[in-house]
């Protein structure tokens, strides 16, 4: 089987055929990614069997994470467009931003979003209301889409109580001192949303979107702003609590059922549910039609998301993590070096197989010997270990993430303009992440 240098080349190829494959030859993503899946699988030289196996652990795993996630998210938009709530609620935020700033909405929206709440759930969440702001507020859909992508991005890897923050904590001995991480978190996440929101207004003009085909009811039918917002913060507070009651341990009856309501299932089902309260008539145009729309809209996001899961199981099949734990166990590293080795770890899991959360986990747990060692064992010096790996962990977004296909396939943004814009865009933030850390990691 492949190792070292040759297994990071055949890694490199599968990705580049990918790309090729879907952005220049015209192929369609889920055929590109289960050649690359097949491809890689037998260049580096698994066994035919444990190809088909990973492959189909990666299909259905991911699937089983987020596919009715997808569905649920994608009838509620549905719901919110047709009905016309989601230009209710892009008025709201037009009338307290302005029209010039509809992206910084977007961004910060999805900042504060994706701190309790995943960010592949809270795009599906928001990517309606991401739609009509475009259309009320006149601004390019590529641009919000950006903006709301990468602030939910930021949080997602940097900000506890994020699953993946919390376990990297947890794993280098900093669980007791998660406030700090959370305030070092923001610190550093500021600026990095900042540069991704500058990066959103320059390269989403750019890029052209077709206008969706649903058409919301007459501007003065609207519903009203309680009942527009509801199907999008009740799932989100919900899951918000849940989190929290989770990282307080709190252990009454009551609390075990508000975080069994808080899991991203539950709550975008109940979602689902209050949105039918925006229903005008309980028909069949209603409860058939708008439904069937938002799981046929699901259907194709299901199937490329579910292949770029598939290619993620075959990268794990390689020897690749094992291969890092290695290199970075093999070496003595010392202040701002171990925190760049710390980065370029996660970045490699992370580009190779796809989980951001993956990648913090598993690279905290690889350097979890080695910090008291290098001399990072106070509550701040752990908490910017925590940041290089997260930072490591946001590089970069690419085909085998299913938040790359969360965001490409929901905006409507074209293959080739996603690597171009938001892929790049994840690079550019993990390397603000890196030099802000390295700069707080000097200055104190």
């Amino acid at each position: 089987m492949l190792t070292g240098l040759p297994l990071l080349l055949a890694i490199l190829a599968a990705i580049v055929f990918i790309v090729v494959a879907s952005a220049a030859w015209k192929v369609h993503p889920f055929v590109a990614l289960l050649l690359a899946c097949y491809g890689l699988g037998l260049a580096v030289g698994l066994p035919p069997d444990e190809i088909t196996r990973a492959v189909s652990d990666g299909f259905g795993g991911l699937m089983g994470y987020i596919g009715l996630i997808v569905v649920l998210g994608s009838i509620i938009g549905v719901v919110l467009e047709r009905s016309g709530a989601a230009l209710r609620i892009a008025d709201l935020i037009v009338t307290a931003v302005g029209k010039k700033r509809p992206a910084l909405a977007m961004s910060i929206i999805g900042a504060t979003v994706s701190i309790p709440v995943f960010c592949d759930s809270g795009f599906i969440i928001l990517s309606g209301l991401n739609n009509a702001l475009a259309k009320r507020s006149k601004a390019s859909k590529a641009t919000l889409a950006l903006a709301l992508a990468s602030g939910l991005y930021t949080t997602h890897t940097l900000v506890p109580p994020t699953p993946g923050p919390i376990a990297a904590a947890g794993n280098l001995g900093a669980g007791d001192y998660l406030g700090v991480v959370m305030l070092v978190g923001l610190l550093v996440a500021l600026p990095t949303a900042a540069l991704a929101y500058w990066f959103a207004l320059k390269r989403g003009k750019n890029i052209t979107i077709a206008d969706a085909e649903l058409e919301p009811e007459a501007r003065d039918a609207l519903p009203p702003a309680f009942r527009s917002l509801a199907p999008i913060l009740l799932p989100i507070l919900l899951i918000a609590a849940g989190s929290l009651l989770s990282f307080l341990k709190v252990d009454a009856t009551w609390a075990r059922w508000l975080q069994y309501a808080g899991s991203p299932l539950p709550a975008l089902l109940i979602g689902m549910l209050v949105s039918f309260s925006l229903f005008k008539k309980w028909d069949k145009a209603h409860l058939m039609g708008w439904i069937g729309e938002g799981i046929q809209l699901a259907g194709p996001i299901l199937v490329v998301t579910g292949a770029g899961g598939a290619f993620g199981g075959v990268l794990k099949a390689t020897p690749m993590a094992e291969m890092v734990g290695n290199w970075v166990e093999s070496g003595h590293y010392s202040g701002a070096i171990f925190l760049a080795i710390a980065f370029l770890s996660a970045a490699l899991l992370k580009t190779s197989q796809g989980s951001s959360t993956n990648a913090l986990v598993i690279t905290s747990s690889m350097l979890a010997p080695l910090v008291g060692t290098m001399g990072f064992d106070s509550p701040f010096e752990l908490a910017l270990v925590v940041m290089a790996i997260g930072g490591g962990a946001m590089t970069v977004s690419h085909a085998n993430d299913s938040y790359f296909w969360v965001v490409s396939q929901f905006s409507g943004i074209g293959m080739k303009d996603a690597y171009r814009s938001f892929t790049l865009m994840t690079g550019l933030q993990g390397i603000v992440v890196l030099l802000i850390t390295l700069l707080l990691s000097w200055a104190a």
